[in-house]
């Protein structure tokens, strides 16, 4: 029997620290340096910065005048250098010849607000940090559209995103939801955009803009998860394609009665695909070749062009497997397959494209 779960059971079960991130929005990072390395090369900017400073007052340093004993030694410089950088300024050394307060017009007065621009840079990189993610933010979500959103990024998932990548999906388009903050951020680092958060729960869809998607798929390790995130999603837009993935062979109704427009039962898949491989090792690889874009044989749904129609399904340039023609998936030998129509879609075997080559993306009909 199919026991629906409630939205917060998962939520229940997350760590502590994954729910204080929950149902945050996280665009991927830009490459950044080591948190360490960064202080360590602003403290190392910062002592050449000093040591220069000491320098430049130790070469003229007849100029100054010690208001102790007047005459300036190696350890008044250093002392002058770090009170006039740092703007402490206690004025009992202070340049009285003209060359030194020249010195320290062109020379020692960038070199103090350089200084202080190293210091102070950390502090107005993180004050900044927030505006600017916020910024990244609102123009992500204004240029987002026509987006896809997987959700669940295990194995399915990564699967089939591999799959729309090779087919021309750029990684600005995809948004990745999933309740676990880790795998966020492994998503992140792969060039993607993640929501945490429990994708059953209208507000955490609403953060991937799935209201505004092209597609939804649902990739959740649960079948009753799978059932509650389709129902969601359907709700919120009722244009979008959504394709399910489930365990068991018996939950894939209710999805489609939950709004999924197709149901891949993962399970079931696998034990089909082992039990072909036993009977013919050869068949079993060109159907594994043929679900994985971008290499040897894709399997492909493209319009009917306008010299195909009228015409035989044998006599197209393709090898077609079956024609779509409005619900109707017609086998390649229905004798209703045949004539073309301009309307029909035709299901095909073709040869994949090279990586290096551009990839022709089917559009209207010719």
């Amino acid at each position: 029997m199919f026991h629906v779960k409630l939205p917060g059971q998962d939520a229940m079960a997350r760590e502590a620290d994954e729910k204080l991130v929950s149902r945050r929005i996280k665009l991927p990072k830009r490459i950044v340096e080591h948190p360490l390395r960064q202080v360590a090369k602003r403290l190392l900017m910062a002592l050449f910065v000093l040591f220069l400073t000491v320098f430049i007052v130790w070469l003229d340093r007849d100029g100054y005048h010690d208001n102790a004993n007047e005459s300036v030694d190696l350890l008044d410089c250093f002392y002058y250098a770090t009170v006039t950088l740092s703007t402490t300024g206690y004025g009992d050394i202070v340049p009285h010849s003209d060359s030194a307060r020249l010195i320290n017009i062109l020379l020692i007065t960038p070199l103090r607000v350089l200084f202080l621009i190293i210091l102070v840079g950390t502090t107005l990189e993180v004050l900044t940090e927030r505006t600017r993610e916020e910024w990244r933010l609102k123009r992500w979500r204004k240029n987002l559209r026509e987006h896809t959103v997987v959700v669940g990024f295990g194995t399915k998932g990564r699967s089939a995103l591999q799959t729309l990548l090779a087919t021309g999906l750029s990684k600005e388009q995809v948004v990745v939801v999933d309740p676990s903050a880790k795998v966020i951020d492994t998503a992140n680092a792969e060039g993607f955009t993640g929501v945490v958060g429990d994708a059953t729960r209208s507000d955490v869809l609403l953060r991937a803009e799935v209201q505004k998607a092209r597609q939804v798929v649902i990739a959740t390790q649960r079948d009753d998860t799978a059932v509650l995130v389709t129902l969601t999603a359907r709700q919120l837009n009722r244009g979008a394609k959504i394709v399910a993935a489930v365990r068991e062979e018996e939950n894939a109704p209710l999805l489609r009665q939950s709004g999924a427009d197709a149901v891949i039962t993962s399970a079931s898949a696998a034990g089909r695909l082992l039990g072909l491989s036993v009977l013919s090792p050869s068949a079993g690889t060109v159907m594994e070749d043929l679900i994985q874009q971008g290499s040897g044989l894709d399997l492909i749904e493209r319009p009917v062009r306008k010299s195909e129609v009228g015409r035989s399904v044998r006599d197209t340039d393709d090898l077609v497997v079956s024609v779509l023609r409005g619900h109707r998936l017609l086998p390649y030998d229905d004798p209703h397959a045949s004539p073309l129509q301009l309307t029909d879609r035709l299901i095909t075997i073709v040869r994949a494209v090279p990586p290096t080559a551009p990839r022709m993306t089917p559009g209207p009909a010719e």
